[in-house]
């Protein structure tokens, strides 16, 4: 099969490593397992386009996305709308949907593991429309990335150092809104301190992403406003993957969800895939089972 890789040369890992010779190793790993693969670079800026063309390409029977978080949610939602298969090369910090797909992390073990692969179904979301693979949050996580994004860092321990930090501070501080929430209809009106919707329920043990990508429905997290060391147990409890013992944190599922906010502030966020967008008055988020198609590394 044609397969087209679209590698973002400021991700994450691929910003330090030779993309020349990264190119070739996977192109011989793939024609091992009888494929033809075609390797395009691009820089972030160039991103987007570059991953429309490649899923345009009628010749391309697939198409792999190396980057972050942010590089595979965008790939994802173009993959979703041209229903062509979708691999991952995590080469980002958290890589949660390349965890959830059972992709090994390391970005050479990746490509020789996708190299013989099947194609399968995943589950998708999406927040007034717009495609999301991991979450879409309000509250605590949107106010982290943007004081994360606020402090200058150009490597990934850099990140890592300043989200440590924007975590303490939210700590701290945490925000505070309203808000009316609907799961399947189900109408309740809450403060709250964080809320984030998952596409698929947490699993547990680990960082907070999903063990099962088609279960057809959304995680639905919320906390109440709570003292700062309330805060930090929950923020703990979810990276190590306790947060269902935590009695801070609430879990609810469903496959359709309405959010009303009332007296948002001015310039309210939230994030998507981790990635920080305006916040609306009202969202809704939907579930939609099984539509994206992916390639999984074939087990054994």
């Amino acid at each position: 099969m044609r397969i087209n890789a679209v590698l973002n040369a400021d991700g994450g890992t691929l910003r330090t490593t030779d993309l020349d010779a990264y190119c070739a190793e996977i192109v011989a790993a793939f024609a091992d397992a009888g494929h033809d693969l075609r390797c395009h670079c691009t820089p972030g800026r160039d991103l987007s386009s570059a991953l429309s063309a490649s899923f345009a390409d009628g010749d391309a029977g697939a198409v792999i996305a190396a980057g972050g978080d942010g590089t595979i949610s965008a790939a994802a939602a173009i993959a979703w709308r041209t229903g062509k298969p979708l691999g991952v090369i995590p080469a980002g910090t958290m890589n949660l949907f390349a965890r959830s797909l059972g992709i090994p992390l390391e970005i050479r073990e990746a490509a020789r593991a996708l190299a013989r692969h099947k194609v399968d179904n995943s589950d998708i979301a999406t927040a007034n429309g717009r495609p999301f693979l991991h979450q879409f949050s309000v509250g605590f996580h949107p106010h982290m990335v943007r004081l994360r994004e606020a402090r200058n860092y150009k490597s990934r321990l850099g990140k890592i150092a300043a989200s440590l930090l924007a975590a303490l501070e939210t700590v701290r501080r945490p925000p505070q809104f309203h808000v009316e929430i609907a799961i399947d209809g189900e109408k309740m009106r809450v403060k709250l301190a964080s809320l984030a919707i998952s596409n698929n329920p947490y699993g547990e043990g680990h960082l907070p992403y999903a063990d099962d990508l088609t279960t057809g429905e959304l995680g639905i997290y919320s906390a109440r406003p709570a003292s700062a060391s309330a805060n930090a147990g929950m923020l703990a409890d979810l990276v190590i993957g306790a947060w269902r013992a935590n009695p801070d944190i609430s879990e609810k599922l469903g496959k359709h969800v309405m959010l009303s906010f009332r007296r948002l502030p001015r310039r309210a966020q939230a994030t998507i895939d981790g990635e920080l967008v305006d916040l609306p008055a009202s969202v809704e988020i939907r579930m939609h089972p099984g539509e994206l198609r992916v390639l999984r590394p074939l087990q054994g």
